[in-house]
C-alpha cells in the first residue's frame, strides 16, 4: 500500500500485488496487478523483458548475469522500481546497514500474518523503517517505509506472504509468455523524457 498526494490534502492509497519468482543468482518473475497498470517483468540471466499484456507492449534489453545488477539497471535505464527490490538484493542486510543511524526492538506480535512477529525499527540515511520479521522463520511478513526526503512523510507499507523457499519450479517460469512475444515491441527506456529521478 502507497500513499500518494491528492489536491484535497490528505493522501490518497494505492494498492498493488506482487507475485515474486526468485532462483539466485540469476532468474526473476515478478508479476503486479493492482490499482494500475498490470506489468509482469522477465529476467533469465541474460536479458529481461517488461511486458505490459493490457496494452499489448514489451520493451526487451540485455542483462548482466546477477540479479541485483539486473534491477539496478532496470531502474537506472528505464525506472523500473519495484518497493522490496532490497529485498531481493543478494545481502539485504547491507542496505539495512548503509547510513544506518538508529535501530530498536520494539517488542513481539502475532497481528501480522499470523505467525508470531518481532517488531524492530530502524533509521538510515534514505528511510524510517518498522519491520514485522517472523519468531520462528527470521523472515520479514511486513514493512513500513516513510522516506526522509519527503516533506509530505507519506506512508508505504509492505505485506510479505506466502513464501515458498525452495519450492520446485515448473520449466519456463522465468521465460516470457507465448502473448509477450506478439506484443508490440517498445524501447527498454524511461517513460519520462530522460530527467534525472530521484530514488525513492
Amino acid at each position: 500500500a502507497e500513499e500518494s498526494p491528492s489536491r484535497l490534502g490528505p493522501p490518497l492509497l494505492y494498492l498493488s500485488r506482487y507475485q515474486v519468482v526468485l532462483q539466485r543468482p540469476d532468474k526473476l518473475r515478478i508479476l503486479s496487478p493492482g490499482d494500475g497498470p498490470v506489468t509482469e517483468f522477465y529476467y533469465d540471466g541474460k536479458s529481461m523483458a517488461a511486458f505490459a499484456p493490457n496494452e499489448n507492449y514489451i520493451a526487451r534489453a540485455d542483462a548482466p548475469p546477477t540479479i541485483d545488477a539486473a534491477l539496478d539497471q532496470a531502474y537506472k535505464k528505464a525506472q523500473i522500481y519495484y518497493p522490496f527490490m532490497d529485498l531481493l538484493d543478494a545481502d539485504p542486510y547491507k542496505n539495512v546497514l548503509a547510513g544506518l543511524r538508529v535501530a530498536f526492538y520494539i517488542g513481539e506480535s502475532e497481528s501480522v500474518g499470523g505467525v508470531k512477529t518481532y517488531m524492530v525499527a530502524y533509521a538510515n540515511d534514505h528511510a524510517f523503517v518498522q519491520a514485522w520479521i517472523g519468531v520462528d522463520d527470521k523472515l520479514p511478513r511486513r514493512m513500513r517505509a516513510i522516506y526522509r526526503k519527503d516533506p509530505a512523510m507519506l506512508r508505504h507499507d509492505m505485506d510479505i506472504d506466502d513464501w515458498k523457499l525452495g519450492a520446485p519450479l515448473a520449466a519456463g517460469t522465468f521465460a516470457v509468455p507465448e502473448a509477450a512475444k506478439k506484443a508490440l515491441p517498445i524501447p527498454f527506456d524511461r517513460p519520462d523524457d530522460g530527467a534525472a529521478v530521484a530514488e525513492p
